[in-house]
């Protein structure tokens, strides 16, 4: 473990942290927003505690995970999409909180951050059995296929968790309205997906042969 990444990781998380709570309790007009607690408490506890784990453990996948820096030009429509979605979400979220749009029961709230849980659970299963994930899209030296765990169900199962991810959100701030911003996400992905493979197809040995064997891109039976 390096200071500087001790650094990069604690800025970042911190950033993280304020950036999200401005999005969604300046809408809001309020603190008291349950929702929004939620998913702050839900998405930053385990986020931390992760970031430990790695810390510790796999530096350089930590490092990798914060390197956000794109290689592929086509990435950068990607990019600005999944942020305009976000930040169009969340404001509409703590709009829909203020002035009471959706009103739904805290149980779809609970139900939400029960998905969102789980999703995490198989955000860390991704991440041990593949050591070679990176935020952006590139081979990196010595990279092998995996090919097994949740690699032999769909290609991309980090995107089918992020997927689940994403879509429980709304659910855990109870807005309908984010909810139907957030329904983009799949088509983001989908965008993300073609152009990362054309990259494996071509520099990593073995993927040709992965996708051969292994058919459905991010849900089973569907696509």
């Amino acid at each position: 473990m390096t200071k500087k990444l001790f650094v990069s990781a604690i800025t970042k998380f911190t950033a993280g942290v304020i950036l999200l709570a401005l999005l969604l309790f300046l809408p809001a007009g309020t603190i008291h927003y349950p929702g929004g607690w939620l998913l702050m408490g839900i998405l930053f506890i385990p986020m931390f505690l992760a970031g430990l784990v790695m810390m510790a453990k796999n530096p350089n996948l930590l490092r990798s995970r914060l390197n956000a820096k794109e290689k592929e030009r086509e990435q950068d429509l990607v990019i600005k999409l999944s942020g305009l979605m976000f930040l169009v979400g969340f404001v509409l979220a703590g709009l829909d909180h203020r002035f009471g749009w959706s009103n739904l029961p805290m149980t779809v709230n609970y139900v939400g951050a029960g998905l969102f849980l789980t999703a995490y659970v198989l955000y860390a299963e991704v991440l041990r059995e593949n050591t070679w994930l990176s935020r952006t899209i590139e081979v990196q030296e010595g990279q092998t296929v995996v090919s097994t765990g949740l690699y032999g169900i769909v290609r991309h199962p980090m995107y089918a968790v992020t997927l689940l991810l994403f879509l429980s959100m709304p659910l855990v701030l109870g807005s309908v309205p984010a909810f139907l911003v957030f329904l983009c996400y799949p088509a983001i992905i989908a965008k993300r997906i073609r152009n990362e493979e054309q990259v494996l197809s071509r520099d990593l040995p073995g993927y040709r042969e992965y996708c051969g064997r292994v058919r459905w891109r991010l849900i089973p039976f569907i696509w």
